[in-house]
């Protein structure tokens, strides 16, 4: 009863961060705010490189050298394979880092993802069944359309749009904390259970491949442009990547469970100390871009 409340408590905090968090993007930026940089092909080549070539090929090679369990190097596979998280732009507030840049990015990793993903992960990993529907629904329900609305209030009602900004932003950031908190209490036999099988160890190296990859992205930008490539290809899209891992065995969902939990922690508190030493400020960096 109390592991079906929490479990309840994890999936509502995680929705409300997700719906929330996009609509608040939506009412602080603007249309061309979020493609601007896109407009960089040489950017958009290395992002994408670093999110779909260099990151899975890594981290298929790791699992072929480590002695990982079948369950783990596929949990792993999987999530170096999805990228475009919604927890991007949060990351980017974190660290002091554009926003626009980040929501931008996030759509453009996530578009391809829908793509990539249902003709990659078959060829890596033997019985997955990815549905380009199931992962593109969430893209669109969750993700396009609040940001959408939020855009929308923001051209129209821009008075307005100030003034729903900050309690949206205030949902959205408590749907976080009671997400991650009861996911983890919920999930604790699991992560216990999950110690020694190198889903620990294995999603730090995933953690570290894809901020060195995407680090290397953003080579001749700005110092908060490299953080945003950054996190871009460190945090993967651990929501699609859990749709595939349902068409295998529990072993798998369960450790990718452990790798949802170990990424945003790790990604939290990474961005938080460099957005300490960066010396900016992230409304700074919005109200830059709208200019």
């Amino acid at each position: 009863m109390i592991d079906d409340v929490l479990l309840g408590i994890t999936k509502v905090g995680m929705l409300a961060f997700v719906v929330a968090g996009m609509f608040a993007m939506g009412l602080k930026l603007t249309v061309a705010s979020i493609l601007g940089p896109l407009k960089n092909a040489r950017l958009v080549i290395m992002l994408l490189i670093a999110n779909f070539v260099v990151v899975p090929g890594i981290m298929v090679l790791v699992t072929k050298v480590l002695p990982m369990d079948d369950a783990t190097a596929t949990a792993l596979i999987l999530v170096a394979c999805c990228a475009g998280a919604p927890f991007l732009p949060t990351l980017a507030k974190l660290s002091k880092s554009d926003p626009a840049f980040a929501v931008g990015g996030m759509v453009l990793l996530m578009v391809v993802t829908v793509v990539y993903a249902p003709i990659v992960v078959p060829l890596l990993v033997t019985g997955a069944e990815v549905s380009p529907g199931d992962i593109a629904s969430s893209l669109v329900v969750l993700m396009l359309i609040p940001l959408a609305i939020g855009l929308f209030i923001r051209a129209r009602y821009e008075g307005s749009a100030a003034t729903l900004a900050k309690p949206v932003n205030q949902i959205s950031t408590v749907g976080l904390a009671l997400g991650i908190v009861a996911g983890i209490i919920v999930n604790w036999s699991e992560i216990i259970g999950s110690v020694g099988s190198w889903i620990f160890i294995g999603t730090l190296i995933l953690l570290a491949v894809g901020y060195g990859a995407g680090y290397l992205a953003g080579f001749g930008m700005s110092a908060s442009d490299r953080r945003v490539t950054s996190f871009a290809t460190a945090q993967r899209n651990i929501s699609a990547a859990l749709v595939i891992a349902v068409s295998l065995d529990g072993d798998v969902i369960v450790r990718t469970l452990v790798a949802a939990l170990v990424v945003p922690i790790v990604l939290i508190w990474l961005a938080a100390e460099l957005g300490k030493r960066s010396g900016g400020t992230s409304e700074t960096t919005v109200e830059a871009v709208e200019a």
